[in-house]
């Protein structure tokens, strides 16, 4: 196991810097952050040649991704528009982003997974049909149009829930964005689930299990269940950074200022080292949520063994 982890972070690494290379190239090849920070006034060339020179964007674009790497080791991930460092920023946007991701991962993990195992364990019934159709629904309708309608109609019409997120973004203003954020992962797992569940059921080893008189509970949650996880868990451990990065739309809405909002901050003012600094950090979070996934492989089915 141990050679097996130090084998994966060291594939990471190319990874790693492969994907912020093509994100800083994009970034700082496309857009000007010495003529964002003027706006629509012309800067003085003297005054724009100096803060080239400070930002070191004088340099060839190699030369600039080399510095930035280097400043990224010693966190430091240069300034926004505003002249605020990044980290500053970070460090008030990912916490927020961050128990948004809980909400809807946990909306999606359980209530997901709950629906496909009644789907997999009525399959053709009326149960499947629904959860089915429900699914399709939930698929079919843009984010932002489940945002709108769920805040109008609960939080502003029937003031079920605060159609805004409070400040500091508490847990209990964010169920409501976060079901948002996990309804179209929630659909997907639900299928997956189903479609695995379905396909377990037929299995030999559940045979087995329940010729030797198995409790009808220990059959399914042990045996079926555990087994059928194994590509949602994939598909769960991938989204994680899916979560994070598609709040955007989600953070939008309900006015909350985390990565999301960051994000698109960044990208209005063309503010390169907001974007690449944020960006950077998601591929770290995705890149341990896939070394995550593939470890909790073992735990589900004890017949995985790394080398």
């Amino acid at each position: 196991m141990g050679r097996y982890v130090i084998r994966r972070l060291l594939q990471m690494v190319p990874v790693f810097i492969g994907t912020t290379l093509l994100i800083f190239v994009m970034v700082y090849a496309l857009g000007d952050p010495v003529a964002a920070m003027f706006g629509d006034r012309a800067p003085d060339p003297a005054t724009a040649a100096q803060l080239r020179h400070q930002l070191y964007l004088d340099h060839p674009l190699w030369q600039q991704y080399l510095h930035y790497m280097g400043h990224i080791f010693t966190g430091d991930f240069g300034k926004s528009a505003d002249q605020q460092p990044v980290t500053h920023l970070m460090g008030t946007a990912f916490p927020v982003t961050l128990r948004l991701t809980v909400v809807a991962f946990a909306i999606e993990a359980i209530v997901g997974v709950a629906l496909g195992l009644l789907a997999g364990l009525r399959r053709g019934r009326f149960a499947d049909t629904g959860v089915l159709a429900f699914t399709l629904l939930v698929v079919s309708i843009p984010t932002f149009v489940t945002g709108y309608l769920l805040q109008f109609f609960l939080g502003v019409k029937w003031h079920v829930t605060e159609p805004a997120v409070g400040e500091g973004a508490p847990f209990k203003d964010l169920i409501l964005p976060g079901v948002v954020l996990a309804a179209v992962s929630l659909a997907y797992v639900a299928r997956l689930t189903r479609t695995s569940v379905a396909e377990n059921s037929r299995a030999d080893y559940l045979r087995t299990a329940v010729a030797k008189g198995l409790p009808k509970r220990r059959v399914i949650t042990v045996h079926l269940l555990r087994n059928s996880l194994i590509p949602v868990v994939t598909f769960l451990g991938t989204d994680i950074g899916g979560l994070m990065a598609g709040a955007v739309v989600t953070e939008r809405i309900f006015n909350i200022h985390g990565v999301g909002y960051q994000l698109y901050q960044g990208i209005l003012r063309n503010n390169p080292p907001t974007v690449v600094g944020f960006v950077t950090i998601l591929v770290l979070i995705f890149l341990a949520a896939n070394l995550l996934v593939d470890l909790l492989y073992a735990v589900l089915d004890p017949r995985i063994r790394y080398a």
